[in-house]
């Protein structure tokens, strides 16, 4: 539902920031409920659960091995590298007129194997955990296999008999369409009409089904989970309220302690570690942000980014009310080129733990987005497409903000991470668009 003015007054009035969020002003909110590790309460998720994800993405690396050719350099392991942007942090101090100490890196989840994008963690992890409880409860495997097993005629025959449905802007979709339609399943991905065409061909190609719906994502999220749900042997992967998928993206941060020991980068009270990440409907950021924060404590900072027409997790956290409220509610219209980013209500199942841990979001407008995946293209030779260049702001604006000051924090020696989120699967035509319109704003 959309307020009535007098209701938005008294929000306004209650949360002042609010009213520059509804007037689509870029703002920085830093949370006042981020609690310190020893202060936290159990939460829906925990270090062990992360670790178990861990030994599951392992036992199915055989068969990502000798299913995606891409993998078997990494031994089916499913992972992006960690690059210094150096180059660009000497462009980012000159616009911003800030001093980025220490080392900025990039994480370029944009050259994940199988979909090119942060998707390849949460959507395929949840894919592979449904399939392997299939398996098991069938009788098919066990956990001490070999599971190149899942590779077989056998297993692909045994899958056919289950459908997964999926709503999805693009990056999520082509995750889960990809796997499942390689394990065997039928995949059904619920998209908006306005998503990206190369995505809904993609997906098409690859063996899944793709439905479209004329009005706000919501309605594809809602119609997809309905008609998955009513249907036979049907799973339903709820980005607004996924276990699995969360677990995936957290992973991550294991991998990440390893990378930065090999960079030989410190992360304690004298390196802090600043880590900023673009965000949705805040699964996967959020999913990132608690597996940082069980490697690395108090010594790592998140940073969620979304734009301005879309800032979902923000109203959900500054009110509180979470999933409860959506952007239309306060008269925004949602409306992003950063398409995976494009979404009007936050997940029930993330926010709930991100409120705890998220050190702030900032909002960021479109043009910026084209702005800086621009300005990191001509620096340093990496092409994102534009949701995943949102980072990059977040440096100069964290550092302008008093977050520092508040925490009483060093940065001399700091490390920043922007996580880039996707970008390889862009066709050339497209991403060439991008960069010409990123080119217009320098």
């Amino acid at each position: 539902m959309v307020f009535e003015q007098k209701e938005i007054d008294k929000w306004i009035q209650t949360y002042p920031l609010l009213k520059h969020i509804i007037n689509l002003e870029p703002v920085v909110w830093l949370n006042p409920s981020l609690k310190k590790m020893n202060q936290l309460s159990p939460m829906a998720v925990n270090k062990e659960d992360m670790e178990d994800a861990a030994r599951l993405w392992q036992r199915f690396a055989p068969f990502l091995a000798n299913e995606f050719p891409e993998t078997e350099k990494a031994k089916g392991i499913i992972e992006s590298p960690l690059r210094k942007i150096t180059n660009s942090k000497d462009k980012l101090n000159l616009i911003h007129h800030t001093n980025i100490q220490g080392n900025l890196y990039l994480k370029c989840d944009n050259e994940l194997p199988i979909a090119g994008s942060i998707k390849a963690r949460g959507g395929v992890y949840e894919v592979l955990y449904y399939a392997e409880k299939l398996a098991i409860e069938a009788g098919l495997v066990n956990q001490d296999d070999d599971y190149i097993v899942f590779s077989s005629n056998k297993f692909k025959e045994f899958f056919k008999q289950f459908t997964i449905g999926v709503g999805s802007t693009g990056n999520l979709g082509l995750s889960i369409g990809i796997i499942g339609s390689k394990l065997g399943f039928h995949v059904s991905v619920y998209m908006s009409a306005d998503a990206k065409q190369w995505k809904k061909d993609l997906l098409r190609s690859k063996g899944a089904t793709v439905h479209e719906f004329k009005g706000d994502f919501g309605e594809a999220i809602f119609t997809g989970r309905q008609q998955t749900i009513g249907s036979v042997n049907g799973y339903f992967v709820d980005d607004e309220n996924s276990k699995h998928l969360f677990l995936g993206y957290s992973v991550a941060a294991i991998r990440l302690q390893k990378q930065l020991e090999e960079e030989k980068v410190l992360v304690d009270a004298e390196h802090p570690l600043f880590v900023y990440l673009p965000c949705g409907v805040g699964g996967s950021p959020g999913g990132i942000a608690f597996g940082l924060k069980q490697v690395f404590g108090d010594h790592v900072h998140c940073f969620f980014v979304e734009p301005t027409h879309s800032p979902a997790v923000l109203i959900g956290l500054l009110t509180g009310e979470k999933e409860k409220v959506c952007v239309q509610d306060f008269g925004i219209d949602n409306l992003t080129e950063g398409d995976g980013l494009a979404v009007g209500r936050p997940s029930c199942f993330a926010s709930s733990i991100s409120e705890k841990l998220v050190s702030g979001i900032y909002t960021i407008e479109d043009d910026e987005l084209f702005k800086y995946l621009a300005i990191l293209a001509d620096s340093d030779g990496i092409f994102l497409e534009p949701s995943a260049a949102a980072g990059l702001d977040g440096p100069g604006r964290i550092l302008a903000s008093n977050y520092v000051q508040q925490h009483t924090l060093d940065t001399s020696q700091a490390t920043h991470i922007v996580w880039a989120t996707g970008g390889a699967l862009v066709p050339k035509g497209d991403m060439e668009g991008f960069y010409k319109k990123g080119k217009s704003f320098i």
